[in-house]
């Protein structure tokens, strides 16, 4: 039974949190130092083409083994956890002689790993150890095996899996990661994975959220500030662009700009005498969170999208609060 807590100090509270921290920050620089050839042929290995990973553990390595799958499947490499019980009770058949195994124990003789273990030598399935014991069953049997330092746990008893868990999912994300450089992984390959929530909408692009066509202000050179006038009303993006003959970009006009040239005769101006001839345009193909960051270097609410210098949309400050951005 779990004795009555004692009286709580503050001070050794906050001394113990961080000596965790730093002891577990410690055992990863020794874990990066220790990285060799291995890594890369376990990289290799793992992102062969057509082949998924199939990644395995019990008790907390288990739980580090399901996120790791889930980050390399976030990063493009179709991955799944398969629970070592489940896999001794029929789930071997979703291993297929093209998958790849990445097996996680601290000991590395973790008994409910052995079957999978032969499973993979009979149908030459290759395989992956994370483990901290060299020597161990399952590092020998494995075709490449990824120790990483035998340090301390950060529990002061030494018996709660911390550093080692810790070590372990830092290796996995390694490898996730040195996965993604491989296959020139990009933000729109990420985003293709992460289409829901927060990331979904930071990686949200701009031609998913201009408006075009007859939505887009602008008007031709030439034209009188009146009807001008009427036609920024009209469209309520508090801007219009000025085009040539071509359809190319001349200047805009802004709600800054009228209140600069404001004068008796404004009106039989020609749109020419008032627009600011350096508008800033950017591509369709940016995202969403950089077109809000120039938004907001510049302090304006709206820009102007070209392609080939003419204006094809326009994105004002609220489709960034209606994409989430903000």
């Amino acid at each position: 039974m779990m004795t009555a807590p004692t009286t709580i100090n503050a001070h050794k509270i906050l001394e113990a949190g961080r000596k965790a921290v730093v002891q577990e920050s410690e055992a990863l620089a020794h874990l990066a130092a220790s990285l060799d050839d291995k890594f890369t042929s376990a990289v290799e290995l793992l992102s062969q083409q057509n082949s998924r990973v199939i990644v395995s553990g019990i008790g907390k390595s288990g739980h580090i083994a399901r996120k790791i799958a889930a980050t390399f499947a976030s990063v493009g490499q179709p991955a799944f956890f398969v629970h070592p019980a489940e896999a001794n009770h029929g789930d071997l058949g979703m291993i297929t002689p093209e998958d790849r195994l990445l097996l996680l124990s601290h000991s590395g003789e973790t008994v409910e790993l052995k079957p999978m273990l032969d499973y993979s030598r009979r149908f030459h399935i290759p395989a992956v150890a994370i483990t901290a014991k060299e020597n161990s069953n399952l590092a020998s049997i494995a075709d490449i095996t990824l120790c990483y330092p035998t340090v301390p746990e950060a529990c002061p008893m030494g018996l709660a899996p911390t550093t080692s868990t810790t070590m372990m999912l830092a290796l996995g994300d390694a490898l996730a990661i040195a996965m993604l450089h491989t296959r020139s992984f990009s933000s729109t390959d990420f985003r293709t994975f992460h289409p829901g929530g927060n990331l979904g909408k930071q990686l949200s692009r701009v031609r998913d959220f201009m408006h075009t066509d007859d939505r887009l202000p602008i008007v031709p050179m030439g034209t009188l500030m009146q009807e001008c006038l009427i036609r920024m009303s009209y469209f309520g993006f508090g801007c219009v662009a000025i085009i040539d003959t071509d359809g190319k970009m001349l200047g805009v006009i802004t709600d800054g700009d009228l209140r600069r040239h404001m004068h008796a005769g404004l009106l039989n101006d020609t749109v020419e005498a008032v627009m600011s001839p350096t508008p800033t345009m950017i591509s369709a193909d940016i995202l969403m969170a950089e077109a809000l960051a120039i938004m907001q270097d510049k302090s304006i609410t709206s820009l102007f999208i070209s392609s080939n210098n003419k204006p094809i949309g326009i994105l004002h400050i609220h489709d960034c609060l209606r994409a989430g951005i903000i």
